[in-house]
C-alpha cells in the first residue's frame, strides 16, 4: 500500500476517534481524575506525614504521591481503548471499515497509531500537570523536577497511561464485545491486580502483572525493605511485553476471522 493510502487510512481513523463524543470524554475524565485525586492525596499526605511511623517516612516518595490518582485515571484510559475498537463492532461499521481497507495490518496499525499518539499526548500533559499540582500541595515535602529520577518518573507516567490504553485495545480486538472487554479489564485492574499484588501469598505473582510492574516507572524513592526483583525500567519492560502480547493477539484474531 502506498504512503498516501496509508495516510488516508490514518486520517480516517483519526476522524472516527474525534467524531465519537464518548472517546473524547473518557480522555478528559482521565485527566481530571488523575490530577484531582493526586491533589487530594498529596494534601492528606502532607497533613499526616508527622503521624507516620519511621519506616513510612523513610519510604515517602513525593513524586509517586502525585500519581496516586493514576489507579483511577487508568480506568478511563481502559474505557478509551475499548471504545476505540468496540464502537465499530457494536455498530456493525467494522464490516464497512474492512471492506474499505482490506489490508488488515494497515487497518490495525493505523488505529493503533492514532490511539497511541492521542493517549501519549494526553498522558504526558496529565502526568506533568498532576506532578506540579501534587508538589504544590505537598509544600515542604515536595521534590523538584530536576532531582534524580523525577523527570523519568513524570515522563514514565505518560507512557504508562499510553500502554494501558494500548493493552485495552489489544484485549478489545480479541473479544470484540465492549461489555465483555470492560467486564474483564475493569475488575482485573481495579480489584484482582491490587489483591494479588498486596497479599503476601500471591505478591510474587502479582508483581509481574502489567499495571503492578509498569507503575514502578513512576517510583523515585525505593521503599524500605523493598524486595521487588526489578527496577523502574525493568517493570516498564515487563508491562511493554504484556502490551505487545495483547496487541499481537488482537492482530492475529483480526486477521484470521470474519468481521
Amino acid at each position: 500500500m502506498a504512503v498516501t493510502e496509508v495516510s488516508q487510512v490514518v486520517r480516517s481513523e483519526w476522524t472516527k476517534v474525534r467524531s465519537v463524543a464518548s472517546t473524547v470524554w473518557t480522555l478528559s475524565l482521565a485527566f481530571v481524575v488523575t490530577v484531582g485525586v493526586g491533589m487530594l492525596i498529596a494534601v492528606v499526605s502532607k497533613n499526616t506525614f508527622d503521624d507516620m511511623d519511621r519506616k513510612d517516612q523513610l519510604s515517602f516518595d513525593p513524586t509517586l504521591i502525585s500519581f496516586a490518582g493514576m489507579s483511577l485515571g487508568q480506568l478511563a484510559m481502559i474505557v478509551f481503548g475499548v471504545l476505540v475498537v468496540s464502537n465499530e463492532y457494536s455498530t456493525g461499521m467494522i464490516r464497512t471499515s474492512l471492506a474499505a481497507v482490506p489490508q488488515r495490518a494497515t487497518f490495525y496499525l493505523s488505529k493503533l497509531a492514532v490511539a497511541a499518539g492521542l493517549t501519549l499526548a494526553v498522558g504526558i500533559v496529565t502526568s506533568f500537570v498532576t506532578f506540579f499540582v501534587g508538589q504544590a500541595m505537598l509544600g515542604s515535602l515536595r521534590t523538584d523536577i530536576g532531582e534524580p529520577g523525577v523527570l523519568r518518573a513524570v515522563i514514565g507516567g505518560g507512557l504508562y497511561m499510553t500502554l494501558i490504553a494500548l493493552f485495552s485495545i489489544g484485549v478489545a480486538t480479541m473479544l470484540r464485545s465492549p461489555m465483555l472487554s470492560l467486564g474483564i479489564l475493569m475488575p482485573f485492574f481495579f480489584l484482582v491486580s491490587n489483591i494479588l499484588g498486596n497479599v503476601s501469598a500471591t505478591k510474587k505473582v502479582g508483581q509481574y502483572l502489567p499495571d503492578q510492574a509498569g507503575s514502578k516507572i513512576m517510583q523515585v524513592v525505593t521503599p524500605v525493605d523493598n524486595d521487588t526483583p526489578y527496577g523502574p525500567w525493568g517493570g516498564f519492560t515487563i508491562m511493554a511485553v504484556w502490551v505487545v502480547a495483547a496487541l499481537l493477539g488482537g492482530y492475529l484474531l483480526l486477521k484470521r476471522r470474519d468481521a
